[in-house]
């Protein structure tokens, strides 16, 4: 710049290099979004059906529907149900219902080894119906984990997304300055790059904390496939049927008893291993964030005696990291309410991705008329 340039255009050094690094950070934070902005958004939308996959389930299988009940038949009672009306399927686990209007869930294994649901309406204990293992819950929960790839392939691939959004997020807060006085920001709609580039900056101010915990619980996910997982919880041995036959739904509701009993905090939310000789309960006790399975009870039904306990809480300090990771992914541990909360800023994270890309693509048209308006005619 010549020295008699106006005072007005000479950037101080410090200033310039400020100015510099942020747009090297605004660079990064535009690639990162713009090469990986339709797989992320993809796996995001995936994962925001699937926290309320059940509630898709209940509105296409009328199955699933039932009335609320104040009170519910026994577990055996169900169990009778389910075994009277399919007498020629094996049951391999019963599900208490998700929520007031949804039916108890059994599945069951057919002779030629395919799998079904089976649905009993929790206050009558009648059977309402089948439907099909591979439902809305299971393809939008497969697709969302492994997109419907190998396992091995398909995990570490989706789980490394979390990578570029944590990159995603620490680059935003570099490039947005002050974002904290962001949250009350009213997008600008006076021409469409700055109105869209308002809700990207609002959306992502607001979803921070969720970006966040994303990015590290599938950063987890990314460890475990790759070989840094907890291993299994401790087995409880249960006595194996000489010949397969029926469970006895009395001696069900015996152990189911005896598990309140013994432990009066849990909530029982499912029964597995259901044979003539023995059953595993599960379900949510003093442990918190956990999974149903890590807080279990296991019986031998001929004569009612338990086989042994799994307590959460007594868990090592890497096993509560791999129990707390699904939890906290998808919102399960406090009911409908955070589930909806999970689905809300999942959508908002979406829509992260979409108005990413939507943007670059303005910036991008911007470039390419400037350039034709100096070229000379």
């Amino acid at each position: 710049m010549p020295a008699d340039a106006p005072a007005h255009r000479q950037r101080p050094p410090a200033a310039a290099k400020k100015t510099g690094g942020r747009r090297l950070w605004f660079d990064l934070h535009s690639w990162v979004g713009l090469k990986l902005s339709l797989l992320m958004g993809f796996v995001c939308l995936t994962g925001t059906l699937a926290t309320v996959s059940q509630e898709i389930d209940w509105l296409v299988f009328p199955e699933a529907r039932v009335a609320p009940s104040s009170q519910h038949a026994s577990w055996g009672t169900w169990v009778a149900a389910v075994q009277r009306a399919y007498p020629a399927w094996t049951l391999e686990s019963l599900a208490a219902p998700h929520a007031s209007r949804f039916a108890a869930r059994a599945v069951m294994r057919l002779p030629d080894g395919e799998r079904r649901f089976v649905w009993v309406d929790p206050g009558s204990g009648r059977v309402t119906g089948d439907t099909p293992w591979f439902n809305a819950q299971r393809i939008l929960r497969n697709t969302h984990r492994h997109l419907m790839l190998p396992l091995k392939i398909g995990v570490p691939l989706v789980a490394a997304l979390s990578l570029p959004l944590l990159l995603s997020l620490a680059t935003s807060l570099v490039i947005y300055k002050r974002w904290w006085r962001g949250f009350g920001v009213w997008p600008r709609g006076d021409r469409p790059r700055r109105l869209w580039g308002d809700v990207h900056r609002l959306a992502g101010v607001w979803s921070l904390w969720f970006i966040a915990l994303i990015g590290l619980t599938g950063g987890w996910y990314l460890v475990e496939s790759l070989g840094g997982d907890a291993g299994p919880a401790a087995k409880i041995a249960l006595p194996e049927a000489p010949t397969p036959a029926p469970a006895d739904p009395a001696a069900i509701d015996r152990a189911i008893a005896e598990a309140m009993r013994r432990w009066p905090q849990l909530q029982i939310r499912g029964v597995h291993e259901i044979s003539s000789t023995s059953l595993l309960v599960d379900g949510q006790a003093q442990a918190w964030l956990v999974r149903d399975r890590a807080n279990a009870i296991g019986f031998d039904l001929r004569d009612g005696t338990v086989t042994g306990l799994r307590d959460g809480r007594d868990m090592g300090l890497h096993q509560r990291i791999a129990e707390l990771a699904d939890p906290l992914h998808f919102g399960t541990f406090g009911g409908w309410p955070v589930r909806w909360l999970w689905c809300a800023f999942g959508a908002l994270l979406t829509a992260l991705c979409a108005t990413g890309v939507y943007l670059y693509g303005l910036r991008v048209a911007d470039a390419l008329r400037s350039a034709q308006r100096r070229r000379p005619t």
